[in-house]
């Protein structure tokens, strides 16, 4: 039997960037699962989205997993495992350094099994696509009415100067938003993986763009996620690649921030100089926040 037809409550979730309705919906039998509500304009995205997601649980990966997929009144639904626990963010924040480390460790090994699963043979060469991305970012913040107080020359030069780390880069599944943010941790302290509607597929170490929120909330975890991930020493191209990565992000996160009003503009200038501190101003490739164990 269908497990939505079976839901008699549900409770609005309002947390998270997605354009998905989230909701914790209880059935009949007294269970609870995350409800996600898409646009019907959106059913084949969601649908893929699925099948993936039903591809990364095969892996043991500890996270929401995939239940049911249909379409109702509202538009495509997907119904997802519920997970009894805390916002990863807050909970690691609140332990030593140490702790902090293992948990990174975690994360770190989950995303190296995540990137086990190839990409299409027919993905788009890797080196045309991101080079066209990065055009995009940098004409967003050319036009944008705001910038920075500093550093866009710094990370305009040390693009210029790095674009050919692109070429023959690999590719594999991507999560498309892994960071502190979209983790839990379970009532048995189990990191879990949440939110996987930005995947996509692409070069593997882009994926850890978004590290710039770990090591703001807790450098000890980004430091452990690095670790984790390689398990051993951390090839001297990935550092070079992810301050590439990270550059294309923060010369179009200010832009992206404007909609969203002058709370987010702040969020993303603090976090442009943050960058700017780590890497000493770009010369740096490998970021002070990283201290091997």
């Amino acid at each position: 039997m269908s497990v939505y037809k079976t839901i008699v409550s549900r409770g609005s979730i309002d947390k998270g960037w997605s354009g998905d309705q989230k909701y914790c919906a209880v059935t009949s039998d007294g269970s609870k699962y995350l409800l996600r509500i898409s646009s019907i304009d959106r059913l084949e995205r969601k649908r893929r989205e699925y099948e993936k997601m039903s591809k990364v649980a095969q892996l043991g990966i500890p996270m929401c997993l995939p239940v049911e997929f249909g379409t109702c009144d509202e538009g495509a639904y997907s119904i997802q495992s519920w997970i009894d626990g805390e916002d990863a963010e807050e909970k690691i924040m609140a332990m030593d350094s140490a702790e902090q480390y293992r948990y990174g460790l975690d994360a770190g090994r989950i995303l190296a099994k995540i990137h086990t699963i190839p990409a299409p043979e027919n993905a788009p060469d890797w080196e045309t696509r991101f080079n066209a991305k990065i055009d995009r970012k940098i004409a967003m913040y050319e036009n944008c009415e705001l910038k920075y107080e500093s550093g866009s020359d710094a990370f305009l030069k040390y693009i210029a100067e790095n674009r050919h780390l692109l070429h023959g880069r690999p590719q594999s599944y991507q999560h498309g938003d892994y960071h502190i943010g979209n983790m839990m941790i379970d009532r048995n302290g189990v990191l879990t993986i949440i939110d996987f509607d930005r995947d996509d597929f692409g070069d593997p170490w882009e994926e850890f763009n978004r590290i710039v929120w770990c090591a703001q909330a807790a450098p000890a975890f980004a430091s452990g996620m690095v670790d984790g991930y390689f398990g051993g020493k951390i090839p001297m191209d990935f550092w070079r690649l992810l301050a590439l990565y990270i550059c294309s992000n923060t010369l179009s996160s200010l832009p992206w921030a404007i909609p969203f009003g002058d709370k987010e503009i702040q969020v993303m200038c603090q976090q442009a100089a943050q960058v700017l501190q780590w890497y000493d101003g770009m010369k740096n490739v490998v970021p002070s926040w990283y201290q091997p164990k």
